[in-house]
């Protein structure tokens, strides 16, 4: 019981630190990962072995693929992909279903891009086709925010699932999570567009712009990045590494579809995350046009590191944390607890969401409900690789739940959709829930199929 009350108090101190007084989220778990070992009363000489083998083995594990993930990502983002892509998309589904037409875009858009540069990049084309369809404005950012959001936090290789299958252990599974992940995504976007929905005719009134400031237009954006590139070539950084990801899964399938031969081999190899991201990190830079590519290129791969460090030293001091979790007798009490309640599933969607809203950072909630899982596993049912998927997925859910004053991509949505904070706390707040509860529903049901 004692081990019990010094994980809560570890928690309630991650929380606290970064939320209140906004530490680095890597200090507040690399911290409790210390304060951890002591209070739990592991051996002294085990402290520093477990904590730096623990961080060393993510960094290992997920490094590379959360770099190029990220420098991906910067690359759509700057060259302008990530228009071409959404005009590829309006050419294709039409504006005349306005709010399906964002979630759409917004649902593809984001599993490279982190969500929070994909609204500002695409909130153009949200007020462009608001207008044109004479629609609300807020339903129109409901549905971009929730889009976008859907597949952040589900579906690799956005760094917050990749960071949670590395802590659960099942990088090797990346195919299935991306294909689960994919349609636990569409369920919690669709779920979110009809709650947009409601918003669609009402005249609710917005923030004036402030004073001196222009409105650009998306067309004016759009030549803002002079030649925008092919809308196929623009697919293919997201489609080539998801395409040999998940062939490599079906290669490994008992049925062995591939045979056991060199056809075989050439799939697992190139479907390894790290291959399969370095190829569409190389298809990545057809999208650089004109003059100076070089010098472009040099500085987005400089700038994919600088974002995606963060995240890794995060990814991996959750890992530390979890560590030595592992290594304590708090392990053996929860499992022993949690088993007889039989809620199973729903344990990682409640911690994380717990730590989503009251920190507002989704990454992480997502990396330190997953550091503290995986020695819980076995006790709730999800020991296998399908159930460890689920438990990313369901983490994933839950670190949608819920968006509002101390998460940064709250206020990215308000402030450039110009929805006053209350408006805001009324409808993109709910979004949210309403989007992580059916994200979990979703997962729920598959578990009942897979499990």
């Amino acid at each position: 019981m004692l081990d019990l009350i010094v994980l809560l108090v570890l928690v309630a101190g991650i929380v606290l630190v970064t939320a209140k007084f906004k530490i680095s989220p890597f200090l507040a778990l690399l911290g409790a990962a210390f304060i951890g070992a002591f209070a739990f009363r592991l051996p002294v000489d085990e402290i520093i072995p477990t904590i730096t083998e623990s961080f060393g083995k993510t960094m290992g594990n997920i490094g590379l693929v959360i770099l190029f993930g990220t420098m991906i990502g910067v690359i759509l983002e700057r060259s302008g992909a990530a228009i071409a892509m959404a005009d590829a998309l309006i050419k294709l589904i039409g504006t005349r279903f306005p709010t399906l037409t964002m979630t759409v875009i917004g649902y593809i858009v984001s599993i490279p891009v982190f969500c929070d540069s994909g609204f500002v990049i695409l909130n153009s084309l949200r007020k462009a086709i608001a207008k044109r369809a004479q629609v609300s404005l807020v339903a129109m950012s409901i549905a971009l925010m929730t889009g976008l959001y859907a597949t952040h936090t589900l579906v690799p290789p956005t760094p917050g699932p990749l960071a949670a299958a590395a802590n659960l252990e099942v990088e090797s599974q990346l195919g299935l999570l991306i294909g689960l992940g994919l349609i636990v995504a569409a369920v919690s976007a669709l779920a979110a567009l009809l709650f947009a929905n409601r918003f669609l005719k009402r005249d609710i009134e917005l923030l004036p712009m402030p004073e001196g400031e222009v409105e650009q237009s998306y067309d004016e954006l759009k030549a803002a990045y002079g030649k925008l590139p092919n809308g196929f070539v623009a697919f293919l950084p997201i489609l080539i590494p998801i395409l040999l990801i998940c062939l490599s899964s079906i290669a490994k399938l008992p049925a062995l579809p591939f045979g056991d031969g060199v056809a075989a081999n050439v799939l697992n190899f190139i479907g390894t995350p790290v291959i399969a991201l370095a190829i569409g990190l190389i298809s990545a830079v057809f999208l650089l046009r004109g003059n100076g590519k070089l010098v472009r290129f040099n500085t987005q791969i400089a700038d994919g590191i600088t974002i995606a460090a963060p995240i890794l030293m995060i990814t991996a001091a959750g890992a530390a944390f979890g560590g030595v979790l592992g290594k304590s007798s708090i392990t053996t009490f929860l499992a022993d607890n949690l088993a007889t309640l039989g809620i199973g599933i729903a344990v990682p969607f409640l911690i994380s969401a717990a730590l989503k809203t009251a920190q507002g950072s989704s990454t992480v909630a997502m990396v330190t409900t997953s550091a503290m899982l995986l020695p819980l596993l076995p006790a709730l049912g999800l020991g296998s690789d399908v159930g460890a998927v689920l438990s990313v997925l369901a983490i994933g859910a839950g670190a949608m739940v819920v968006s509002h004053a101390n998460d940064s991509y709250f206020w990215v949505v308000s402030q450039f959709s110009r929805i006053p904070t209350a408006t805001a706390y009324r409808t993109l707040t709910p979004a949210t829930l309403v989007q992580g509860v059916s994200a979990f529903a979703a997962v729920w049901v598959i578990s009942l199929i897979m499990l």
